[in-house]
């Protein structure tokens, strides 16, 4: 069999594939069973934060391994405590974290907090959770029930848990709010939904509300978070302190690992929550060597200067061809340029992949770019010049 059979054959059909077979990565750039190079623009759609192959990632899970991998939670795990220190501390945030193995496990947890607030905090029951049309925050049955996409909500998976609604736009969350309402769950910059930052001034007033209405704000941060804005958390950029903040992807730098922190840090009580795989030896390991990496670009200046030097190129590209792109959106390294229609866009990215470029789509007609966050001047470089390529062959 070749490999596309053997996955044909032994895989569920979840995903449409493409079937480049790579054999071994070097920061940006993939290599295919062929030896062929590839520019990677998407970095594991936002995981492969440090790039392929890092050393100080390599070196760490190395090391790891020969001593532990995993034991349970029922003893206490030294990088799982140094990561949680670590995470707080360089997100200037008074919280504590409990570790998963994936975005949609962290949100899960985000709202089973949510949910325990809403019991007992006050007299009357509250357990509603208010998300934004658009919006994406998992996979799993309550997930996507929270997604505010109705192609997500199909029959073929419900019921659906009670307690979701989802709105158009941050004005109109007020009016939806009421007395069974806990908690409002959002994204500060919408990748799945096409990469659409929100306003600083409308995010900073929405959270001002809640705090004084008691009611939690939840900061999905599952794609922004870990330095992809430009800062630790995109609720940095947004200089905001919600309740409740998930994140996942680029923490690991390609180990599964989810987390959620709360300034609630007594929340939760020993058996109202849990994971068998959840922050162990492996995953919190490298998710301190990824930060290590990332928090020396930060302070060093290095992730300011790529972050600027990938914008100004793509503004270049959108500018160039404006019979192609209506806009170029997005924060940091979490980019998009909007295609005027969707078979366009469709067209991009298979173009891109002749050229051996890794590009994404995102809702909304979006052109979505997600590279590592050390990725080199000379790699963008060779990266746009295979995109144009790609855009001049349509």
């Amino acid at each position: 069999m070749t490999l596309e059979e053997l996955d044909k054959a032994y895989v569920l059909h979840t995903y449409n594939r493409n079937y480049t077979n790579f054999v071994k990565g070097e920061g940006s750039t993939l290599f295919d069973e062929n030896g062929n190079d590839y520019i990677d623009f998407a970095s594991g759609i936002a995981v492969n934060s440090v790039g392929h192959n890092n050393p100080v990632l390599v070196t760490a899970l190395q090391n790891q391994v020969e001593k532990i991998i995993h034991i349970s939670n029922l003893q206490v795990i030294e990088p799982q405590a140094k990561l949680a220190e670590q995470i707080c501390k360089l997100s200037r945030y008074d919280g504590a974290i409990f570790f998963a193995n994936s975005g949609a496990e962290a949100n899960e947890g985000a709202i089973k907090i949510a949910r325990k607030y809403g019991e007992t905090k006050f007299d009357k029951k509250r357990y509603k959770v208010i998300t934004l049309e658009h919006s994406f925050h998992g996979r799993t049955i309550t997930t996507v029930k929270a997604t505010g996409q109705e192609s997500f909500h199909t029959p073929n998976f419900s019921p659906y848990p009670d307690g979701f609604s989802y709105v158009n736009g941050l004005e109109n969350v007020y009016a939806n709010i009421d007395d069974e309402t806990v908690a409002v769950l959002i994204e500060l910059v919408q990748g799945e939904g096409g990469v659409q930052p929100f306003e600083k001034a409308e995010i900073q007033a929405l959270a001002k509300y809640l705090k004084a209405h008691d009611i939690l704000l939840i900061v999905d941060e599952v794609q922004t978070g870990i330095y992809r804005t430009g800062k630790m958390l995109a609720s940095n950029v947004y200089e905001i302190e919600p309740d409740i903040i998930t994140m996942a992807k680029g923490l690991g730098g390609g180990v599964p690992i989810g987390a959620v922190m709360t300034k609630h840090k007594d929340i939760f009580l020993p058996g109202d929550h849990g994971s068998t795989f959840g922050g162990n030896y492996l995953s919190t390991t490298a998710g301190l060597a990824v930060l290590e990496v990332l928090s020396a670009l930060d302070d060093g200046g290095q992730l300011t200067e790529t972050l600027a030097y990938f914008t100004v190129k793509l503004q270049e590209i959108a500018k160039k061809y404006p019979n192609l792109f209506d806009a170029e959106v997005g924060l940091g390294l979490m980019r998009g340029l909007r295609v005027k229609d969707n078979d366009t866009m469709k067209s991009i990215i298979a173009k891109s992949m002749e050229n051996k470029l890794i590009v994404l789509s995102a809702g909304r007609n979006t052109v979505r770019f997600l590279p590592a966050l050390t990725i080199t001047i000379a790699e963008i470089d060779e990266g746009f010049t295979r995109f144009e390529k790609a855009l001049n062959s349509i």
